[in-house]
């Protein structure tokens, strides 16, 4: 439990209502108790903050009045990044695991090396020569593969696998030789991966995250990729080999991105849009079919295969009008 008035006092903000206010936990406005704690942060669901029967609503100046009408708030100039803060602060209350740092269960190689602050969850893999650093977290099952180097404060969270060949193949008469994988991942300070994500360790050079990059579940990335610092990733998004993401990136659930192109910072992709070639201009791309009852769609599919020829038969009438 934490008193309104400490939360304040450690995060800052103002407090307009009762400072001896016991907050019991967290939740959203439409399912919050009056001895929970919420936060209002995008005006579109303004009208649930009349409704809502939380003890306290953090908000913005902008909706210092609605909130006061309704009872305790505290006004921060970011209420999503101060609940983010609070979450912070919840945890920490909560107290440090008091475990063992490495789970009995887990296999470390005696040439990895472990920093005496991080934590290796139980089922943990840490193979030769890998690294991982100061007050890093590796939940259950995750796989740290052979001269991989995770930075610290990093967490990655259960059944990752870090360092797994690239998939890379050449052709010999109709079958497959395999291509040895001889690169590492390197990963920065500060990274969060997601449960069964994977990163492909590189085929000559190494897999790069840099510093404060955030990946969801179920992502993949391929070998010789390279992501900016402080990208985040939504579950799902693949990343074939050799493509350059740039740094405060965002990319939608389900997206793809080919391999060998490049990304410039601070470009951002919707859910379930196809990168066919680099962007090199910042700014918002989407490239989605939408959807449509079938009949419609293959009516539409059809006519876009046919845009080629139109734009060649515009094009042509617009040369004989000029002439």
């Amino acid at each position: 439990m934490l008193r309104l008035g400490a939360i304040v006092e450690t995060l800052g903000g103002e407090l307009c209502g009762d400072a001896e206010r016991t907050i019991e936990g967290l939740a959203p406005l439409e399912s919050a108790t009056p001895a929970q704690l919420s936060f209002l942060s995008n005006p579109k669901y303004a009208q649930q903050l009349a409704t809502s029967r939380a003890g306290c609503v953090i908000v913005g100046q902008a909706q210092r009045a609605a909130a006061l009408a309704r009872g305790d708030c505290i006004v921060a100039e970011q209420p999503y990044l101060y609940f983010a803060r609070v979450t912070q602060l919840w945890k920490r209350q909560l107290g440090a695991d008091t475990g063992p740092a490495v789970h009995p269960s887990a296999v470390v190689d005696p040439d990895a090396v472990i920093d005496p602050t991080a934590r290796i969850g139980a089922l943990c893999v840490v193979e030769r020569g890998a690294r991982v650093g100061a007050g890093s977290v590796l939940r259950a099952r995750v796989t740290l593969g052979e001269g991989c180097e995770v930075g610290e404060r990093c967490i990655i969270h259960s059944g990752a696998v870090i360092g797994a060949d690239g998939f890379g193949f050449a052709p010999n008469q109709g079958a497959w030789e395999k291509i040895e994988q001889l690169g590492a991942v390197r990963i920065g300070n500060d990274v969060e991966i997601g449960a069964n994500t994977c990163i492909d360790r590189g085929a000559l050079g190494d897999t790069v995250i840099e510093d404060g990059v955030k990946l969801d579940n179920l992502i993949q990335i391929a070998h010789n990729v390279r992501i900016g610092k402080h990208t985040a990733m939504a579950g799902c998004v693949g990343v074939a080999g050799s493509a350059t993401i740039g740094a405060h990136c965002t990319i939608g659930g389900s997206a793809g991105i080919l391999g060998h192109l490049t990304l410039a910072d601070n470009v951002h992709i919707s859910s379930f849009s196809l990168v066919t070639r680099s962007i090199l201009k910042p700014g918002h791309y989407t490239g989605i079919f939408p959807i449509d009852d079938n009949a419609a769609w293959e009516k539409n599919a059809a006519t876009l295969k046919q845009l080629h020829k139109l734009r060649e038969r515009i094009k042509a009438l617009e040369t004989k009008n000029e002439s």
